[in-house]
């Protein structure tokens, strides 16, 4: 089945090359695009794309009222920001708007196209440079945890009776900030076999995405802080 997809950004050589990007998959197609916020809510009306590649700035109407807009209505098009702002602050207030992804301009083509899969199935996906600016606090917290539990003679938890030894690894190295590629070149694998392995994990632990996954990870101790 092939998922729609429109583009929002005002700047119109920058769409181009997204929507270059995105039509060389074959599953993939961009039905629309649009320069602001008010086009993505005729847009959705007219297309009903399944996904929305949404940039913040943009005039008339911003991507953080647009996404807004597009939630309150229940619609079923989903958003991925893409944009320049790597603050957390941003990243947090898009997500819990209800985004599902937040891509920085500068990544590369791969991860936007492993973003708009994991979407496109269900998930949620930040970029990884945004991702280790989430849970940098969370790491911190957690460093304090660890030592006051080495202090106290408690052991650390781990989920060896959840996890295989090679879903630890995966879960580990989604903790130290990779994308699935990343992590299928560390450990020699296919993507296919990386997002196998997501799936099992998110599925034994019950969470919904990979950024919860870290979370409770680093949380419980079950990954190497720094």
């Amino acid at each position: 089945m092939t998922t729609k997809i429109a583009i929002i950004d005002d700047h119109k050589l920058f769409r181009e090359g997204v929507k270059r990007i995105i039509e060389l998959e074959a599953d993939f197609e961009v039905v629309a695009e649009g320069d602001h916020g008010r086009d993505a809510l005729s847009i959705e009306k007219t297309y009903q794309p399944d996904i929305f590649i949404m940039d913040i700035d943009m005039p008339y109407m911003n991507g953080i009222k647009a996404t807004s807009k597009l939630i309150e209505k229940k619609s079923n098009s989903k958003v991925i920001i893409l944009s320049i702002h790597d603050d957390e602050n941003y990243v947090k207030r898009m997500l819990q708007l209800g985004a599902k992804g937040y891509l920085l301009k500068d990544m590369g083509a791969k991860t936007l196209i492993e973003a708009i899969e994991v979407v496109a199935n269900g998930g949620c996906y930040l970029d990884p440079k945004v991702t280790q600016n989430i849970i940098e606090e969370y790491r911190k917290l957690a460093s304090l945890n660890l030592s006051s539990a080495a202090s106290t003679g408690q052991s650390v938890e781990r989920p060896l009776h959840l996890l295989t030894r090679r879903e630890c690894e995966v879960l580990q190295l989604l903790a130290d900030g990779n994308s699935n590629i990343g992590i299928s070149k560390a450990l020699f694998i296919s993507d296919k076999t990386v997002k196998n392995h997501v799936s099992s994990i998110l599925r034994k632990i019950r969470v919904n995405d990979r950024t919860q996954a870290v979370l409770m990870a680093i949380k419980r101790g079950w990954v190497r802080i720094g």
